[in-house]
């Protein structure tokens, strides 16, 4: 009898496909990372010496950095991102597709000798804590010393990954050239069928991240449809009430409307027994356990939030997460070295760099910052930060909450009556465009579930793939809508948001635990009057609550008939269930 062949390992697998590329892209060097902090401090002061980072003052801000990008590469472009699937149909309408064979051919010709003279960094990462049957492994080639140190702060890099690469045997193969960052070459393509992602010509973080958008949700988002979870792109924040009942939220916003604020929420000083803990900000991978419970986790190991804004009014836990061992990506400089963006604490000053390496001064007619001008952080730097960030298991999740940024329309809050009910208003969501994507900044697209940039297949089929979902839920969580942009006549915010939202998140949490009245309106179950505890709210007045609340037939109807504009462009693949929940709302409201 023979001796039976070795076994191949994981990393031999690496290993013969980075010769593959350094064949290909021939850079002058490889380097490996292994993501200890003595590999940090040299690669950080190697991209001080070219120029590629800049140190901010490092008694006001230790381990900070400063990154400005090429003008024409600060925004994803969903123009420029590809599914690349066997056929067309798998990638779905809301897609940009592309074959999978030509864009992969179109895309190594672009690649081949462009790493000449560079160096090949080898990133292996971990999405989620190590040991979870949830976490994937990721080997990232790139040429782009930024991005090598933005991996660091947004996954688990180095060893640890190889380590949990001999668990996993799988990883995801990513791989990222610079190239000249010349538009017409930048391409983000994603393989789902082969868990591989290709970047081309560009070195904004969230096209050449390729452990975020690309592999946690559009990637992952097929893996979950193939291996029956899902990958979101959602929050998950902690409450606990005064009485020490915890109540685990997810919760889906687009991008730049609110996640990071909402999951770093502190509550006014009216509800200042209540404690709000974060364990992610942006992403959850979400299923079911052996009792039927729904479980969530953040595969994230930092965040990646939008400077503008924030504040310590907006966002106090972000600004103590910022203060330190951060990267700043085109937000404005200060000649004492530190960084300004419009909707900082304090008045600007009175000269200071602007993110596109022009002085700037209050009197300039152009913003300091760009719209969509980004910090990259540690999970760890929050104060706010959950115990429970890195548990393997996840975190049961009681409550999922979709919102959008309209100014008419909706109301601030209100319930769904059941799981299909709640899909449907997943389904439906619509927001005001923002800087986070190329696009009309104030135009109003329908966005489902927040995923309409991230879902890595068919839309329809990702519908149905969460109605079927709600089969496997013992105690499905309760699912909510809010609406914290609703305007006025005056043309302002009717609600005061930020840290008053947990009036809202209280009555959310009471009535996951059957301690809180809900009226039945057309929407659904929506806070009886004296139920939103307003104690302590200047000016806010009952009738101020009515108008925010306010449910106007007139304004439904043309969102009904704007909903039919999505259900048509999802054809047969929308399931009937869909339909049916919005004709049974159309009766509702006559």
């Amino acid at each position: 009898m023979g001796t039976p062949a070795p076994t191949r390992t994981a990393l031999a697998d690496v290993q013969t496909w980075v010769a593959e590329v350094v064949g290909r892209t021939l850079p002058a060097q490889v380097r490996w990372l292994d993501g200890s902090d003595t590999e940090r401090a040299d690669l950080l002061a190697q991209a001080v010496r070219e120029g590629v980072l800049i140190p901010l003052n490092q008694t006001r801000r230790p381990g900070c950095y400063y990154h400005r990008s090429h003008a024409n590469d600060v925004a994803r472009v969903e123009d420029r991102t590809f599914i690349c699937t066997t056929t067309a149909a798998d990638a779905g309408p809301t897609n940009h597709w592309a074959d999978p064979e030509e864009m992969r051919a179109r895309l190594l010709a672009l690649l081949a000798g462009s790493m000449a003279g560079r160096t090949l960094y080898v990133v292996p990462y971990l999405m989620g804590p190590p040991g979870s049957p949830r976490t994937m492994v990721g080997i990232e080639l790139t040429d782009s010393l930024y991005v090598a140190l933005s991996m660091g702060v947004m996954a688990r890099v180095g060893t640890v990954a190889l380590q949990e690469l001999e668990r996993t045997r799988t990883f995801n193969r990513g791989l990222h050239g610079t190239l000249d960052l010349d538009p017409a070459n930048r391409y983000i393509a994603h393989f789902p069928q082969d868990n591989a992602i290709i970047s081309t010509s560009s070195d904004y973080g969230g096209n050449v991240l390729l452990g975020k958008k690309c592999l946690s949700l559009r990637i992952g988002s097929w893996l979950g449809h193939q291996q029956g979870w899902l990958a979101e792109h959602m929050l998950i924040m902690k409450v606990e009430s005064p009485q020490g009942q915890v109540t685990y939220v997810a919760a889906a916003f687009p991008s730049a409307c609110g996640k990071t604020n909402f999951a770093m929420l502190i509550p006014p000083a009216h509800l200042a027994g209540w404690k709000i803990t974060t364990i992610g900000d942006d992403i959850a991978w979400m299923w079911t356990d052996a009792t039927g419970q729904l479980r969530a986790m953040n595969p994230e190991h930092g965040y990646f939030g939008v400077a503008p804004g924030t504040n310590t009014a907006s966002n106090p836990n972000a600004v103590a997460t910022v203060t330190r061992d951060t990267i700043f990506t085109n937000v404005a400089l200060t000649p004492d070295g530190d960084v300004w963006w419009e909707g900082m604490d304090g008045a600007p000053p009175a000269q200071a760099t602007d993110w596109r390496g022009n002085p700037w001064t209050p009197a300039s007619p152009e913003k300091a910052a760009h719209p969509n001008s980004r910090f990259a952080s540690p999970l760890i730097n929050n104060p706010a930060l959950a115990a429970e960030y890195d548990d393997p298991a996840g975190v049961p999740i009681s409550a999922i909450i979709f919102g959008g940024r309209r100014a008419t329309t909706f109301p601030l809050v209100f319930q769904s009556f059941n799981w299909i009910h709640g899909v449907y208003l997943g389904a439906t969501m619509g927001s005001e465009m923002t800087a986070a994507a190329a696009g009309t900044v104030g135009e109003v697209r329908r966005d489902p579930m927040a995923m309409l940039p991230f879902c890595g297949y068919h839309l329809g089929d990702y519908l149905a793939h969460w109605l079927a979902f709600g089969k496997k839920l013992v105690n499905p969580p309760r699912i909510f809508h809010v609406n914290w942009f609703r305007k006025g006549a005056d043309g302002k915010f009717l609600w005061p948001g930020f840290g008053e939202n947990m009036r809202v998140l209280q009555w959310v949490c009471e009535r996951c635990h059957g301690h809180a009245d809900g009226q039945e309106t057309p929407l659904g179950w929506m806070p009886p009057p004296g139920a939103l505890d307003l104690e302590g709210l200047p000016g806010f007045t009952s009738e101020r609550l009515a108008e925010v609340q306010a449910i106007r037939p007139e304004e439904w109807h043309r969102e009904l008939d704007l909903q039919a504009e999505l259900f048509a462009r999802l054809g047969d693949r929308l399931p009937k269930e869909l339909h049916y929940e919005r004709e049974l709302l159309k009766s509702r409201l006559d």
